[in-house]
C-alpha cells in the first residue's frame, strides 16, 4: 500500500500548533539548530529488508501479520516507513533471500518510493536448499577447499545482483568459527578467510565497497573467525582501500568501549559504517535507543567529531542501517522508533559544544567535559528532529499517524495474518 500525501498533511495541520510552541523553545536553548535541521534533513538510515518481518529467538516466533511476502512487498513497506520519517530512503536486501527476478522493474518500484538501494548482504550462514555443500563448519574458513569456493562464488552472484539494482557495497558476515577447543587451527583459519576476501575484493566495481562486519559470538561459542574489530581492521587493512569494517552495536563482549572503537576506526580512515540497534546481554537486536540511549549519543559524538576531522560528508561518506528483529513488536512501529532515536542522537551530538568542549580537554577539566556532554545529551531535540521531518514532507508524529490509520490492520487484510516474511 501507498501512503497518499494528503493523509500525511492533513496529521501535521491537526499538531501543527503544538509542533511550533516546542520548536520555537528549542530554538532559543540550541545555538545551531538551523544547521542541525538541514543534516537531519539530508540523512538516510537505510532499512533491512529482513527487519520487516517479525523476528524470533531460537525458542520460537510469533508472527504479527500482514508480513511481507516478497521482495516488491517489502519496497512497499519500506516506502512506507520513508513516506512518514523522510529519513528510510534506502532498503538493503538480503541474498538468496531477496534476489530479484526483474531488476529494472525492482529498480523503477523503488524509484517510485523515493528508494534506492543501500549494500547487499551475502549469506553463507545458513544451508539454502539446492547448494552442493554446507557450511556447518565454516564457510570462508571452511578447511575443505571446495566449500570456500562454493562461499566465494555467492558472494561475487550478490555482487551481480547488487549491480543490477544500482548498490555499491557488499557487506559480508561470517558465522564462522568454532564451538570447542582444538576444533579448528586459528591461524589456517585466518589465512583461509583472508584468501577468500581477496578473491571476492577482487570482483568488486571500482566504485564498490567491502564492509567486513564482526561478532565476539553466536552461532560459535568458543571463537568466531572474524571476533572483534581489530580482527576486521587487520583483514581490510589487507584487502586494500576499498575495504572497511562494518560496526553492529550488539556485536561486542559486555562493557566494550564502542564509542571508542568508532573514533579509532575512523581516525585510520576504516570506518565503513553502522548496523544500529540496542541490547542488554548479547546480541539483543533491540530498538536502537532502548536501552543504551547515552551510550548511542557518545558514539555520534565520537562520528560528528571524527568526521569533521577529516572534512567527510555526514549523509553519504559512511553506511548508516538499522539492524533489528522484533519478536514482541510491529516491525514498522520498532522501526521508526530506531529511526527516531537514531536522529535523536545525531541532533543531540551535532548540538555539542565542541570549542569548549576542546578547551576542557586540553586544561584536563574533566567536570566541564562531562557537564558540556550531559548538557547536549540531556536538550531535547525532539522538535528539531520533527522539524526536519516536516520540511522533508514526513509526518509531524510517525507512528500516531500509522496507528491513526491502521496500516498494520490494512495490511493484515491484504497480505493476511499468516503472511511470514520471506527469509524469515
Amino acid at each position: 500500500m501507498q501512503l497518499e500525501k494528503y493523509k500525511i498533511h492533513s496529521h501535521n495541520e491537526d499538531v501543527l500548533a503544538g509542533h511550533q510552541r516546542k520548536l520555537a523553545y528549542t530554538l532559543s536553548e540550541v545555538e545551531n539548530a538551523e544547521n542541525i535541521i538541514q543534516k537531519l534533513v539530508d540523512f538516510q538510515i537505510a532499512i533491512p529488508s529482513w527487519a520487516l518481518g517479525t523476528g524470533g529467538t531460537r525458542f520460537g516466533r510469533f508472527s504479527g501479520g500482514g508480513e511481507p511476502r516478497s521482495i516488491e512487498e517489502k519496497i512497499e513497506d519500506v516506502g512506507l516507513l520513508h513516506a512518514l520519517n523522510q529519513a528510510s530512503g534506502a532498503i538493503s536486501l538480503h541474498i538468496p533471500w531477496d534476489i530479484p527476478q526483474n531488476a529494472q522493474a525492482i529498480k523503477v518500484l523503488a524509484a517510485q518510493h523515493g528508494l534506492k538501494f543501500d549494500a547487499v548482504n551475502s549469506n553463507t550462514f545458513q544451508d539454502q536448499a539446492n547448494q552442493e555443500y554446507t557450511y556447518k563448519f565454516g564457510s570462508l574458513q571452511n578447511v575443505n577447499k571446495a566449500i570456500r569456493k562454493q562461499a566465494i562464488d555467492h558472494n561475487i552472484e550478490v555482487i551481480k545482483h547488487g549491480i543490477e539494482l544500482g548498490s555499491e557495497s557488499l557487506t559480508v558476515w561470517l558465522s564462522d568459527g568454532s564451538c570447542f577447543p582444538g576444533q579448528l587451527n586459528f591461524r589456517k583459519a585466518y589465512q583461509n578467510t583472508l584468501e577468500s576476501l581477496e578473491e571476492i575484493y577482487a570482483a568488486l566495481p571500482d566504485n564498490w565497497k567491502l564492509f567486513l562486519e564482526y561478532k565476539c559470538a553466536e552461532p560459535n561459542f568458543y571463537s568466531t573467525t572474524v571476533g572483534d574489530w581489530g580482527q576486521s581492521y587487520s583483514y581490510v587493512k589487507k584487502l586494500g582501500d576499498k575495504a572497511f569494517t562494518l560496526v553492529d552495536l550488539g556485536h561486542h563482549l559486555p562493557n566494550a568501549n564502542i564509542e571508542q572503537i568508532v573514533a579509532l576506526l575512523l581516525m585510520e580512515g576504516k570506518l565503513g559504517g553502522f548496523h544500529f540497534n540496542d541490547s542488554k546481554y548479547g546480541d539483543d537486536d533491540l530498538t536502537a535507543g532502548a536501552l543504551k540511549p547515552y551510550q548511542l549519543f557518545l558514539i555520534f559524538n565520537e562520528l560528528v567529531e571524527g568526521m569533521d576531522a577529516r572534512g567527510m560528508n555526514h549523509a553519504t561518506d559512511l553506511g548508516w542501517m538499522i539492524d533489528a528483529s522484533h519478536n514482541v513488536k510491529d516491525p514498522l512501529e520498532d522501526l521508526l522508533q530506531s529511526v527516531e532515536a537514531i536522529m535523536t542522537a545525531y541532533a543531540q551530538a551535532l548540538s555539542v559544544d565542541k570549542k569548549s568542549l576542546e578547551i576542557a580537554q586540553e586544561e584536563n577539566d574533566v567536570v566541564r567535559c562531562q557537564e558540556i556532554l550531559q548538557d547536549a545529551f540531556r536538550t531535547d531535540v525532539r522538535a528539531l528532529v520533527a522539524e526536519a521531518r516536516l520540511r522533508a514532507g514526513g509526518a509531524l508524529n510517525p507512528i500516531a499517524l500509522y496507528r491513526n490509520l491502521k496500516i498494520r490492520e490494512n495490511l493484515i487484510q491484504e497480505r493476511g495474518l499468516k503472511a511470514v516474511s520471506t527469509g524469515l
